[in-house]
């Protein structure tokens, strides 16, 4: 299949006129018996030049079902593609012992790569994630040719026949009349000439310092280098001493349990915890 895909490559940079011309003038439909046996030596044999030829003689109807798209404002060039991707995946997953003909098989996968691509590239925001809404996205616009304006009777009666709720159609038809709106202001007039505020002026979190935040963050790091550069100049023992006594998050350990390890008194593990900490502090403030 890939290299099905590179085939494709320049015959499509020729541009798009001049790609479907040679589609409908050089790659013939194949008969019925002549897509059997293609089909047969890819289901079985895994021939690639088989793969090749029905790729070759299906493309004519990718380019059919991707004018039905027009309408969403993308490139049919870019939409002939996807489905050109979604015909490639049809022929590599066709059973030619189904009894039906590949056309009828691959309508399915051409049209789900198209919508998969509308949808990423339609709008900066994604309009359709749940299964309902992809649905409505793609036959709210055929069904709103018939009504100008949607009443609640109207809505009632495109939810019926799409099978979904009307709370659903109102949400969709609401998300596809929407613009795109920048988050930036364009120029600096366009406040004073009765434009709507960019949003860049009115969301905004009150409750966060960036600038606060960060230079938390960046004294956090210094202080923390500063402590680990000044333990590794303690001994081994009092690094310990130290570690165990303050560092140890709620793990904290008693001096006895320091003397006990090191077989001192309590009273000489607390001495050296103080001179430990001295020498902490002072390696710090110097």
């Amino acid at each position: 299949m890939v290299k099905s895909i590179k085939m494709l490559s320049p015959i499509f940079s020729a541009g798009l006129s001049t790609y479907i011309k040679i589609v409908n003038t050089y790659y013939s439909i194949l008969t019925e018996q002549e897509e059997k046996k293609l089909a047969e030596r890819l289901y079985y044999k895994s021939d690639l030049n088989a793969a090749k030829k029905l790729i070759l003689a299906h493309l004519r109807f990718v380019i059919h079902i991707s004018r039905n798209y027009s309408g969403y404002g993308l490139s049919q060039a870019d939409l002939i593609q996807e489905g050109n991707i979604g015909l490639m995946k049809a022929v590599r997953r066709f059973n030619p012992e189904v009894g039906v003909r590949l056309v009828s098989f691959a309508v399915h996968w051409i049209k789900a790569e198209i919508h998969e691509y509308i949808l990423r590239n339609w709008r900066i925001v994604k309009v359709a994630t749940t299964k309902s809404q992809r649905k409505l996205f793609f036959n709210l616009r055929k069904t709103k040719r018939r009504f100008s304006w949607f009443s609640q009777r109207e809505i009632d009666m495109v939810a019926k026949e799409l099978g979904v709720t009307s709370k659903d159609v109102r949400e969709m038809e609401s998300r596809m009349t929407e613009k795109d709106v920048t988050f930036d202001l364009i120029s600096s007039e366009e406040c004073c000439e009765g434009q709507k505020l960019a949003p860049i002026l009115y969301l905004y979190d009150k409750s966060s310092d960036f600038a606060n935040n960060i230079e938390e963050n960046n004294w956090d790091n210094y202080t923390s280098d500063k402590l680990n550069t000044a333990l590794k100049k303690l001994d081994p023992r009092s690094q310990n001493i130290i570690r165990s006594r303050w560092l140890n998050g709620e793990n904290k350990i008693t001096l006895q349990k320091l003397a006990d390890q090191y077989g001192l008194s309590a009273e000489r593990v607390r001495q050296l915890e103080k001179n430990a900490m001295k020498k902490i502090r002072l390696s710090i403030e110097s």
